[in-house]
């Protein structure tokens, strides 16, 4: 299994869509690795800038319909390939959200409210947010300040991500 902890990237906006986390022009790379310098190099969001903002950074807190348009698998693909293993957001495109969990990574569902508590409370500062599967509990923290917020995934796909994804899942119950 993963570990679902690390330094925030805060994405505050909606409808981030997967032409904007990978760009449609690398759609023919044949790796993941190939994948990683292109991550989020689209997205148009007032202060962000994917060169430096992305480095050392292991979780996104986003807004609503994160990862919608396209059902590629190559948008999962370059977070992952980042180490970005966890995004929480207030709704993911529903075929992105499987393909996060199919490939053994987290999407974390979280009401408006909380999104806005998290962005308000943490955005801006070094925060780090870490998940507890088993407890379905979020510990978000940052410059003596911390939060606990709860969260629930379905127990399959608390079975994929602990297995690391679709494969190993299979591997193990087949």
């Amino acid at each position: 299994m993963n570990h679902f902890s690390g330094s925030v990237l805060f994405l505050d906006r909606s409808d981030i869509n997967t032409d904007e986390i990978i760009p449609a022009k690398y759609l023919t790379e044949i790796s993941k690795e190939a994948l990683k310098p292109y991550l989020l190099e689209d997205l148009a969001l007032e202060g962000f800038d994917p060169a430096h903002d992305i480095a050392n950074r292991r979780v996104i807190v986003t807004r609503a319909n994160f990862g919608c348009g396209s059902s590629r698998e190559h948008a999962p693909w370059a977070l992952e390939v980042n180490d970005i293993r966890m995004v929480i957001a207030e709704s993911f495109a529903r075929i992105f959200r499987q393909n996060m969990f199919n490939c053994g990574m987290l999407a974390i569902e979280l009401p408006s409210e909380e999104i806005d508590r998290i962005l308000d409370e943490f955005a801006g500062k070094k925060a780090t947010i870490e998940a507890d599967l088993e407890k379905g509990v979020l510990h978000v923290s940052s410059e003596g300040k911390t939060a606990e917020i709860g969260f629930s995934i379905s127990d399959f796909d608390r079975a994929l991500v602990k297995a690391g994804g679709w494969l190993e899942f299979a591997d193990e119950k087949y």
